[in-house]
């Protein structure tokens, strides 16, 4: 029965990932709108995007190849995965030995891959413009992401999310520089990593200023449905990461009672919500930036990263 409980609950994280994900999509969406005084589309309105898209029939290109076809199941799944893997109500779970913040970057970098990949495909100029950005930009991104692995490594002695979400709730974490230039840092390379303002403008079809729009440009049908739902299932997934690090509270241990799963879901919905307000709150406050100053804003978050993993050597060295 323990085994059952926690396939159980362990199938209802991955469920709970994939169901919330068009909903925190649709909420930034409306809170967007309010905060600009519009009316905005409605909250259910990326299920209703994603139904129709499913429905419609899929158009290849003539020269597309087995690569093109295959993408989009391939980073939908790299993407569920390690969404599914962040612990998100509950810790302890039966895969999370698995939910480890190395493999997680790795599966990112899969996705990431694939998607550049079926970017240039087809050969078009905007594919190759997009894949050749999204490239630049993970170059950057992923080393700072590695740096504040380490941070946090350091910290609790682990990479892996469940020991460091229980580490993050002993008393004598407290307040460190070193974790508050972690958590800026991954706040940057997950607005970059989300192509969202002022890195790109996921609302946007500019050629100048494309940077994931362009790779899936040519996707239609079930295809460009799975690409967005990977796409919503990664902004859940950096706000999960944040939240389990930085704010572990109402996170149900292992073998938890119904009872406290239930807490810890409330306590998941409110993580959700308040992340997605301040990110839309973000977005209406600031412009985008040219392409060319993205480097500036990663480099930022490297040296956050590497500044933070250095101030614990110094401290642990004294």
């Amino acid at each position: 029965m323990g085994l059952i409980h926690a396939l159980v609950v362990q199938g209802l994280q991955m469920a709970l990932v994939l169901a919330l994900a068009p909903l925190l999509t649709g909420f930034v969406r409306v809170m967007k709108a309010r905060l600009l005084r519009r009316r905005g589309p409605p909250l259910l309105q990326p299920y209703f995007d994603l139904a129709r898209l499913a429905r419609k029939d899929v158009v290849l290109a003539g020269n597309a190849s087995w690569l093109f076809r295959a993408a989009p199941y391939l980073i939908f799944a790299s993407t569920w995965v390690a969404a599914a893997l962040v612990p998100t109500f509950a810790t302890g779970l039966v895969f999370s030995w698995t939910a480890d913040l190395i493999a997680i970057t790795a599966l990112l970098g899969s996705a990431r891959f694939f998607q550049a990949l079926a970017g240039m495909d087809i050969g078009t100029s905007f594919g190759g413009l997009g894949s050749s950005r999204e490239v630049m930009i993970a170059s950057l991104a992923e080393p700072a992401l590695i740096m504040i692995v380490f941070t946090l490594a350091l910290v609790a002695g682990s990479t892996q999310l469940s020991t460091v979400a229980e580490h993050m709730l002993a008393a004598h974490v407290g307040l460190r520089v070193s974790l508050g230039l972690a958590l800026i840092g991954l706040t940057m390379v997950a607005i970059a990593e989300n192509a969202r303002i002022p890195v790109d403008n996921p609302a946007t079809h500019l050629e100048l200023t494309m940077v994931h729009e362009a790779m899936v440009l040519e996707y239609s049908g079930r295809h460009l449905a799975l690409i967005e739902l990977a796409a919503s299932l990664k902004l859940v997934l950096y706000l999960s990461l944040i939240a389990c690090v930085f704010v572990p509270w109402g996170l149900a241990p292992a073998g938890a009672a119904p009872l406290a799963l239930l807490i810890g879901m409330l306590a998941y919905g409110a993580k959700l919500a308040l992340g997605g307000s301040l990110l839309a709150l973000f977005e209406t406050s600031i412009a985008k930036m040219r392409v060319f100053r993205v480097p500036d804003f990663l480099g930022a978050a490297l040296m956050l990263g590497l500044l933070g993993t250095l101030l614990l050597f110094v401290s642990r060295s004294f």
